[in-house]
C-alpha cells in the first residue's frame, strides 16, 4: 500500500489522461453550443435550448448505469482474463440500450408534454424546448448505446480509443453546428439536429473500432447462436446485472433531480437567469468531467484489483487517486478564479445574462473543492460494484441536505439554488468518505 508506487501512479495516468481529455471534450461542445445560440439576438434562444437540452440529458444521465455497470462488470472480467463473460456484457448493454431508447421514442409525446409543463419559463423557452427535443429524442437508442460502448472500452483498459472515439464524435457534432446554425440559420433546430448525426456517427465508429481490436476475443461467443441466446438471457446473470443497475438507477435519478430542479427553478425565475445559470452549469460540467478522469482512472484499476482479490492494489489505488483529484480540484478553482470572467464574456454577448453570471461565479470557483471527493470515491465503488452504498449517499445527500438547504435559503433566490447544491455536492463525498474509511480492510 506504499504511496510512492511509481508505477501505480504511471497506470493512473495513462487511464486518466486520456480519459480526461475525452471527457472535457463533451462539456467543450456544450460551450460550442451555448456560445453558437449565445450569440443569438434573444435570450429565450439559449434558454429554450438548455431545457430542452436537459430533458434530453435527463434520460441518458438517468441511464448512466449502463456505462457505470459496464465499466465495473468489464473491469472485474478482464480482471479474470474472462473474454466471453466480458462480450456477453457488452451485448446485454446494447440490447438493454436500444430497448429503453425505442421505449422513449414511443412514448415522446407524453413525456415531453409532462416535461415542460414542469419546466415553466416563458412561451418563447417553452416552444424552443419542445423544438429542440423533438429532434434529439431520436437519437436516444443510439446515446445510450454509446453509454454501453464507452464503459467496455473503458474497463478493458482502452482509454486511448475511447478518447478518439469521442474526439471525433465531437469533432463532426461541432462541425455540425457551425454549418446548420451559422451557415444555414437553423437556430435551435440546428444544434438539435447536428448532435442527432453526432450521435448515430459515433455509434457506427464505436462498434468499427470494437471490432477492429476485440475481433478474436469476441468472435467464438457468435459461433452458436444458440449458446449466444443462452448466455445473453441467462435467468441469473440478468436478475444480477438487473439489481446492479438498479441501485445504480436510484442513485442517478436523485442526482438528475437535482440537476433539473435546478435548471426548471432557474426557467421559473426569468430567461436571464435560465440562461446565465446555463453557463455556469458547462462550467460545472467542464470540472466534473476532467474530476471524473481520475475517477474512471480509480474505476478500472480498483475493478482489476477486485477481480484478481488484490486488495491491497485496491487501497493502494484509492490512495493515489485521492492525491491527484485533490491537485487537479486545486487547478480547477484557480482556472476560474483567475478566468471565469473572461470565459463569460466570451460565451455570451447579452449583458444582462453576463452581468448574472459573473454575481454567480464564485460558486462555480468554490465546487471543485468541494465536489472532488465524491468523483472520486463514486469511481471507486463503481469498480467495487457497490452499488447500493452509493445509492445511499445520494438519497441523503438528495433529501437530507440539498432540498432541505434549498428550503431555508429560498429567499436569496439563485444563490439559495446554488448553495443548496454545493451542500448536496459535499455530502456526497463525506458519506461515501465515511463509509469507506470504515469499510477498506474489508473489500
Amino acid at each position: 500500500m506504499k504511496f510512492n508506487d511509481i508505477e501505480r501512479h504511471k497506470q493512473l495516468f495513462i487511464l486518466a489522461l486520456p480519459m480526461i481529455l475525452s471527457n472535457i471534450t463533451a462539456p467543450l461542445l456544450g460551450l460550442v453550443d451555448t456560445a453558437v445560440i449565445g450569440h443569438l439576438e434573444y435570450a429565450y434562444y439559449l434558454g429554450g435550448s438548455t431545457v430542452g437540452a436537459m430533458l434530453i440529458t435527463a434520460i441518458t444521465w438517468l441511464c448512466g448505469f449502463l456505462r457505470m455497470s459496464t465499466t465495473g462488470l468489464s473491469a472485474q472480467a478482464f480482471g479474470k482474463n474472462d473474454d466471453e463473460l466480458n462480450s456477453l456484457i457488452l451485448l446485454r448493454g446494447i440490447i438493454v440500450a436500444f430497448t429503453i431508447g425505442l421505449t422513449v421514442i414511443a412514448l415522446q409525446v407524453f413525456y415531453l408534454d409532462i416535461a415542460l409543463s414542469l419546466a415553466g419559463g416563458s412561451q418563447q423557452v417553452q416552444f424552443y424546448a419542445r423544438e429542440y427535443s423533438a429532434i434529439r429524442i431520436w437519437g436516444l437508442p443510439a446515446a445510450l448505446a454509446n453509454l454501453v460502448i464507452l464503459g467496455w472500452l473503458l474497463g478493458n483498459h482502452k482509454a486511448k480509443i475511447v478518447l478518439w472515439l469521442i474526439v471525433a464524435t465531437n469533432l463532426i457534432n461541432l462541425l455540425l453546428d457551425l454549418l446548420f446554425v451559422i451557415g444555414f440559420g437553423w437556430q435551435v433546430k440546428g444544434v438539435a439536429t447536428a448532435t442527432l448525426i453526432a450521435e448515430y456517427s459515433g455509434l457506427v465508429i464505436g462498434l468499427t473500432l470494437i471490432v477492429a481490436h476485440f475481433k478474436q476475443k469476441i468472435v467464438g461467443l457468435f459461433t452458436s447462436t444458440q449458446h449466444l441466446i443462452e448466455r445473453t438471457f441467462e435467468k441469473s446473470a440478468l436478475l444480477s446485472y438487473f439489481k446492479l443497475n438498479r441501485d445504480i438507477l436510484i442513485r442517478t435519478l436523485c442526482l438528475e433531480v437535482c440537476f433539473i430542479f435546478m435548471t426548471f427553478q432557474g426557467a421559473r425565475l426569468g430567461d436571464n437567469v435560465v440562461a446565465a445559470n446555463a453557463i455556469l452549469m458547462n462550467f460545472l460540467l467542464l470540472i466534473s468531467f476532467g474530476l471524473d478522469g481520475i475517477a474512471n482512472a480509480a474505476e478500472v484499476m480498483v475493478g482489476k484489483a477486485k477481480g484478481q482479490g488484490k486488495q491491497v492494489n485496491i487501497l493502494s489505488s484509492v490512495n493515489i487517486a485521492l492525491f491527484w483529484t485533490g491537485i487537479f480540484a486545486l487547478v480547477y478553482s484557480l482556472l476560474f478564479y483567475l478566468g471565469g470572467q473572461y470565459f463569460i464574456s466570451t460565451i455570451s454577448s447579452i449583458p444582462e445574462v453576463v452581468e448574472y453570471a459573473q454575481q454567480h461565479m464564485f460558486w462555480i470557483i468554490a465546487l471543485p473543492l468541494l465536489a472532488c471527493w465524491c468523483y472520486l470515491f463514486d469511481g471507486v465503488y463503481v469498480g467495487l460494484m457497490q452499488a447500493a452504498v452509493m445509492r445511499n449517499s445520494m438519497l441523503i445527500a438528495t433529501f437530507g441536505c440539498f432540498f432541505p438547504v434549498w428550503w431555508l435559503l429560498k429567499d436569496y433566490g439563485n444563490h439559495g439554488l446554488w448553495a443548496a447544491f454545493s451542500v448536496f455536492m459535499l455530502a456526497r463525498g463525506v458519506t461515501l468518505a465515511w463509509h469507506y474509511q470504515r469499510h477498506r480492510y474489508a473489500f
